[in-house]
């Protein structure tokens, strides 16, 4: 089958949430020995990755050095992180692969994601990003024309849009690798946020785009049989923080859709991913929400939250 994978934060630092460089590897090569088992039992594999820690540090930067260089923008940040991550990727899935005896090639493509440059997310930008800072810190980037909010005791903090994904740009290139036989890493962090001109050129914009909606639509581009959304939790779950929680298992679409719904699922956290889950299995394909180390036994068999896609 064909599988995409949408690595989470907990497969790019440490336990602890740490983005030093040594946890970093640590995390990666980890989460590779999960997705080295997933290709060595036959699957054709596409990964995607999150991104938000790493972005985080090249903010710090950005504020601790504002007043020597200018900060560089969001899509700059998506490129970068997208290059370090993916090399990593690289590194740590060929010795996995190795060590199993699997002869197959990886690449890591940097990758822009099209959005509508008339998305209302631009017009109100809600997507808090970066640390907290008191207004004296944060005044010389509102200079640099970064949006800044007071958000009270805790200080100023960073929004910015986070529009739609429509397209993955390098969808095409994706397929050829695919088809040449690499297990591909491409749209990592959502993918760098661009839109066309009105002239049909492409520019990158400040924002950030879910990384897990991205992942859906690359998924239906890919044509992939699965979607597996590898967290830290072994499932989505009913009444989480209630003494009435429990676990989903296999589950259809509409029964899904109803329990998104009804509010079970928080929008910082578990939401994203069940819209991203549904979003997918409305295109055709099934949905998984798992842990990283169940992503095969996901792929193979019941282990997780699975949607069902709809009955034609």
């Amino acid at each position: 089958m064909r599988v995409l994978v949408a690595l989470g934060g907990n497969a790019m630092t440490g336990p602890d949430g740490s983005a030093a460089p040594q946890a970093q590897w640590e995390a990666i090569r980890g989460a590779m020995e999960h997705v080295a088992r997933l290709v060595e039992a036959g699957h054709d594999v596409v990964l995607t990755h999150g991104n938000g820690p790493q972005v985080g540090n090249i903010l710090v930067k950005n504020e601790l050095a504002a007043h020597v260089v200018p900060p560089v923008p969001l899509d700059w940040c998506g490129a970068q992180t997208q290059g370090t991550i993916g090399y990593m990727i690289l590194v740590a899935l060929e010795a996995a692969l190795a060590r199993r005896g699997v002869d197959r090639k990886v690449a890591a493509i940097v990758s822009r994601t099209l959005v509508d440059r008339d998305d209302p997310g631009f017009a109100r930008p809600t997507k808090p990003i970066g640390r907290y800072l008191p207004l004296a810190q944060a005044q010389k980037l509102i200079d640099h024309g970064e949006t800044w909010q007071d958000r009270g005791e805790k200080g100023w903090r960073r929004v910015v849009p986070s529009p739609e994904p429509l397209e993955v740009l390098e969808a095409h290139t994706l397929h050829t690798l695919l088809d040449a036989g690499y297990v591909v890493t491409a749209a990592g962090g959502g993918g760098i946020p661009v839109v066309r001109t009105p002239d049909g050129d492409l520019e990158g914009v400040d924002a950030v785009i879910d990384k897990d909606l991205t992942a859906a639509l690359l998924a239906e581009q890919l044509h992939a049989d699965v979607l597996v959304i590898a967290t830290d939790v072994p499932h989505a779950v009913l009444g989480y923080g209630t003494p009435e929680a429990r676990p989903i298992g296999r589950v259809g679409l509409e029964e899904m859709e109803k329990y998104a719904a009804e509010g079970h699922f928080a929008s910082g956290s578990m939401g994203p991913k069940v819209e991203a889950a549904l979003r997918f299995a409305r295109s055709g394909g099934r949905s998984v929400i798992t842990t990283l180390h169940q992503i095969t036994e996901a792929v193979e068999g019941d282990v997780g939250t699975v949607i069902d896609a709809p009955r034609l």
